[in-house]
């Protein structure tokens, strides 16, 4: 089968068209028809040579989250209910793969492949740090760093869903105008404005009691002073550096 391996670092030049050879479904496995796929930040730092991989075949590196409209069984003890699927799994630039039948998920009815690929990468980052780590509960205060990217866009959507207040920061008024629309309640422009005393005077002094942070040892320092007693911060990016105090 063809696939898009990446022998070395760089830019859109380093993507190869290559032939791998086709996948083979195991036990509790399902083989999958890639038909669509998302890109994202993950995906390009990866392929700069700044984002690891799990431990893998060496190629293709990157990864992608995508949906299959034919995941068929194919290994033994794969339970009937995975036979069929229209998937979204994090599979690799090829035209088709296998994987754990744990990591298939049914497509949303109403949404196209195109939409659905764009989804579980966002949501399950956001859903995984905020909720099911960080624990943010209805009336409490989000920050979101980079308010208008994929992640930031999705954090404030399923933030407002459950009750919470959500901040964000972003570079531009065009960009926090479209955080507002999806409902962010307080609006940092990270280039004119410091974050911490926005976020004070907007929380009464309260701060953030949850932060998701895409920035790393640029912005630890404030994003510390800007959490809420008991508050917690969940650092999912290290654009801002690695070595932070």
């Amino acid at each position: 089968m063809h696939a898009i391996t990446i022998p070395e670092p760089g830019g859109p030049e380093a993507l190869v068209w290559d032939e791998v050879p086709d996948p083979v479904a195991g036990p509790g496995e399902v083989l999958v028809e890639v038909v669509a796929g998302a890109v994202n930040r993950a995906d390009i730092l990866q392929r700069q040579g700044f984002y690891n991989p799990r431990p893998a075949p060496p190629l293709p590196r990157s990864r992608m989250l995508r949906p299959d409209r034919r995941a068929r069984r194919r290994g033994e003890r794969l339970g009937r209910r995975r036979r069929g699927l229209r998937a979204a799994l994090r599979r690799r630039l090829r035209g088709a793969g296998r994987r754990s039948g744990r990591a298939a998920a049914a497509r949303p009815r109403g949404l196209t492949v195109d939409q659905a690929a764009a989804l579980p990468e966002v949501v399950c980052t956001v859903w995984s740090n905020v909720f099911m780590v960080a624990h943010l509960r209805p009336g409490e205060t989000l920050l979101v760093h980079g308010g208008s990217s994929g992640i930031g866009t999705m954090a404030i959507q399923l933030a407002k869903a459950v009750g919470a207040r959500v901040a964000v920061t972003a570079g531009t008024a065009e960009k926090l105008e479209r955080c507002a629309e999806l409902g962010a309640d307080i609006l940092v422009n990270y280039r004119e404005q410091d974050f911490v005393d926005e976020l004070e005077r907007a929380t009464g002094g309260t701060g953030a009691d949850v932060i998701l942070d895409n920035m790393g040892a640029r912005y630890l320092d404030r994003n510390v002073r800007a959490l809420a007693v008991n508050g917690r911060l969940a650092i999912i990016g290290m654009q801002g550096g690695v070595k932070g105090s």
